[in-house]
């Protein structure tokens, strides 16, 4: 049987505010640096079943704190309540993404002073067929597997499409990489139709030493060489351990306009059944 360790850890980074919200369930006992939604209501998952969600918000302090929070609440509790109506993990991801951009919806129609609001996300659902997840915006979820990390999911800003400029020849590769719309979203939970949906179809097994990272894009301070590094040098730790040390390493770089970072790290675990 196969159970999963989870962590979370977050920097708000040189920002005045956090717009970051992510939240692991069920819950683990001494998950820190995350917005507790009150008292568990929700139904239990079955035994070796683990849910994620971050989101990255935007519109500012109030607009993008509220998002990103609303959205990772309607997407737990719509995927939590669907069980019956939707056994499929897909459905139950899509009923979540649906339901989060309905809440941000309708929180628009009731305070149109919070118009612009939004947020990506990223929801992942674990299971004893492995790892399923879908996704808005451009918060990375990772797979690093036997010293290599592996992006999983769709980019929905405009950077693969400025990138891809720069492998055709048409701007240079500086050009591509200090575009100022390089961040800019093509897809985010807003309320509106979304454009662009990243949905797993089918689950990817994992494997023992396997670890999933999910993150707000604040963690592109690090390369892909940098994160592969400091997940490898503390996996023997386990996702408390590799979640504080990326995090540490950010703080560390100072950087004068570090955007708020938050991480989410799973790891399958073996579990013996009892005779």
């Amino acid at each position: 049987m196969v159970q999963y360790e989870a962590a979370l850890r977050a920097t708000q980074g040189a920002r005045p505010y956090q717009e970051d919200t992510a939240e692991i369930w069920p819950r683990p006992t001494g998950v820190e640096h995350a917005p507790s939604f009150g008292p568990d209501q929700r139904p239990t998952l079955p035994p070796g079943n683990l849910v994620t969600v971050l989101a990255d918000g935007m519109g500012g302090h109030a607009g993008g704190s509220l998002a990103s929070r609303m959205a990772c609440e309607a997407f737990l509790d719509a995927y939590a309540r669907s069980a019956i109506i939707a056994p499929q993990v897909p459905a139950r991801l899509s009923l979540g993404l649906d339901h989060a951009n309905a809440a941000i919806a309708a929180k628009v129609v009731e305070k149109p002073a919070l118009a612009g609001m939004g947020t990506t996300l990223v929801g992942t659902a674990f299971g004893p067929q492995g790892l399923e997840w879908i996704s808005v915006g451009d918060s990375p979820l990772y797979l690093f597997r036997r010293g290599e990390l592996a992006l999983l999911n769709e980019d929905h800003s405009l950077a693969p499409a400025l990138d891809q400029l720069a492998a055709q020849g048409k701007i240079t590769i500086e050009q591509a990489r200090n575009d100022a719309r390089r961040h800019m979203l093509r897809s985010a939970v807003s309320g509106d139709d979304l454009d662009l949906i990243d949905l797993s179809h089918m689950p990817l097994p994992l494997e023992p030493g396997d670890y999933v990272i999910a993150a707000s894009d604040g963690i592109h301070t690090l390369d892909h060489s940098e994160i592969t590094r400091i997940v490898q040098a503390w996996s023997p730790d386990g996702p408390a351990a590799i979640a504080a040390a990326l995090i540490r390493r950010i703080d560390d770089l100072q950087e004068q306009h570090q955007d708020n970072t938050t991480v989410v790290v799973v790891r399958p675990v073996a579990v013996m059944p009892i005779a």
